[in-house]
């Protein structure tokens, strides 16, 4: 089967968030399930000075907007043997800074017409309009970024030419795309699908939407966020667009999986002390915290290294529970031993915030603000138990990578952080099934429980050691993933 997985990030071309590690991860096991898969995605400007070896298979000029602009599609090679097409628009994606905001975090004024472009482009080459002689039989879109192709490829397609069936994945709902008339019609669409059954989401033109009424199938990435889109709390507005493709039989939930290459102790090039479930799993676990403790802890601070570390790796917003563990850290830093490692960014009240704890307790509390991958990895590593108390969470990776690495995870159960983590209640231990803690409500009195009985437990070796097991004999690997999307490309091809 002929897959065009179409992305705004991939890893490790460019990150962002959890998106960049499906697009790899998913298309990478694809490909080795013997099916061809091509990613594309636009050219920026930092993708294509990570490439050595690009070169030009297609050029056309495309109208968005009053603009003429030049675009050319480049093809390379992925480091994991995934083919790339490139979407080369200088004027929109050679710039500095992220896929979607400048370097001081401002969202591009354009990034409508951006992506809106872009989705064009790939409506042209999934409908062979490129002059590449290839079409796919399945077009996998994925968030808002991509949501304008099933439209274009609708608004293209000529009745003569089999047009490849699509499917369209929810990565986070609360991104809506969200736009002006006057940038529906600079894109060219058409003036009658300016209505709620289309493209118009409450006076306004929502990108995402296109996704979802003019794809073939559509996709989340967890069972149960699946169910939750669908109710109001959740739905963002979408709700009843989601109750009609759930009732249509054309909404799925597919948990995502990670890439067991990439997030593995036994090999993970970015810590001190690899270890598995068989080999040295508690002696380099205690080695590799003293490792990344020392990597952030000031001079001449005075460390607990015996004592137990929660780590947080994330975006540092109201979603992801930032509030609650600002709240709840110092209370646990003056009642226990535990110590803290946060690693994220985000909006500058939690930044400020976890920031001045870092000040306040400088042997107990690491901070660092940004991103890096070898950090992350050495937190997983390193951290007896990680936090994630998000008040939704779509699918969530962090938690999947806690427990490969024997990392006990704390979260809400919400979304994949509900199907992926069994709560260490009385039964669950009995019956060899707790891999960690879960909170029932997102509040600073169920992080500040949960977080307690962890430390309880941590404190009963044999116990510990159990759960840590547990965790690690967990499978999340990317091939169940694969074969269930590939019933649905079957299914709609």
């Amino acid at each position: 089967m002929r897959v065009l997985f179409a992305t705004s990030e991939i890893y490790p071309l460019v990150k962002t968030g959890g998106l960049a590690d499906v697009a790899a991860g998913l298309s990478s096991a694809l490909q080795q399930l013997n099916h061809e898969v091509t990613v594309i995605l636009p050219a920026y400007r930092d993708v294509m000075e990570h490439l050595e070896s690009v070169y030009e298979v297609a050029r056309t000029r495309e109208h968005s907007c009053g603009v003429e602009r030049r675009v050319r599609i480049l093809r390379a090679e992925s480091d994991s043997g995934v083919n790339l097409l490139l979407v080369d628009i200088p004027g929109l994606f050679d710039r500095a800074g992220n896929p979607y905001q400048d370097e001081q975090g401002n969202d591009w004024w354009d990034n409508g017409e951006r992506f809106g472009l872009f989705s064009r482009v790939v409506a042209r080459v999934a409908l062979n309009q490129m002059a590449l002689d290839w079409t796919p039989d399945v077009v996998h879109c994925n968030d808002w970024q991509t949501g304008l192709v099933p439209p274009f490829m609708r608004l293209f397609a000529s009745d003569s030419v089999r047009r490849p069936r699509t499917v369209f994945t929810i990565h986070n709902l609360s991104y809506a795309g969200k736009f002006s008339y006057s940038l529906f019609a600079g894109l060219g669409l058409p003036d009658a699908w300016w209505n709620p059954d289309m493209l118009e989401f409450y006076g306004e033109f929502s990108m995402l939407k296109g996704g979802l009424v003019c794809a073939e199938h559509v996709t989340t990435v967890s069972p149960t966020y699946a169910a939750e889109i669908c109710a109001p709390a959740r739905g963002f507005g979408f709700e009843g667009i989601l109750q009609q493709c759930a009732a249509q039989g054309k909404l799925s939930g597919i948990l995502n999986g990670i890439d067991t290459e990439v997030w593995n102790p036994a090999r993970d090039p970015y810590i001190a002390y690899p270890y598995s479930l068989t080999k040295g799993r508690v002696a380099q676990k205690k080695r590799n915290k003293e490792h990344v403790i020392h990597s952030l802890a000031p001079a001449r601070a005075q460390v607990d290294v015996v004592a137990p570390l929660l780590g947080s790796v994330g975006r540092m917003v109201e979603q992801k529970g930032a509030d609650l563990l600002l709240k709840a850290i110092p209370l646990l830093v003056e009642e226990s031993d535990a110590n803290f490692i946060i690693l994220g960014s985000g909006e500058r009240i939690y930044e400020k915030g976890f920031t001045a704890l870092a000040r306040r307790y400088p042997g107990r509390v690491f901070v660092r603000i940004g991103y890096a991958e070898d950090l992350a990895h050495q937190i997983e590593a390193g951290a007896d138990m990680f936090l994630m108390p998000s008040r939704f969470e779509p699918c969530g990776l962090n938690q999947m990578y806690s427990l490969a690495y024997g990392t006990l995870p704390i979260v809400h159960a919400t979304g994949g952080l509900k199907d992926t983590v069994v709560d260490a209640s009385a039964a669950n231990i009995a019956a060899g099934e707790a891999t960690g803690f879960v909170m029932q409500k997102a509040t600073l009195t169920e992080l500040r429980r949960c977080m307690g009985h962890a430390l309880e437990l941590y404190r009963k070796p044999r116990t510990w050691q159990k759960l840590q097991k547990n965790a690690m004999l967990q499978d999340f690997g990317w091939q169940r993933s694969a074969v269930a999307y590939l019933d649905i490309y079957k299914s709609e091809a």
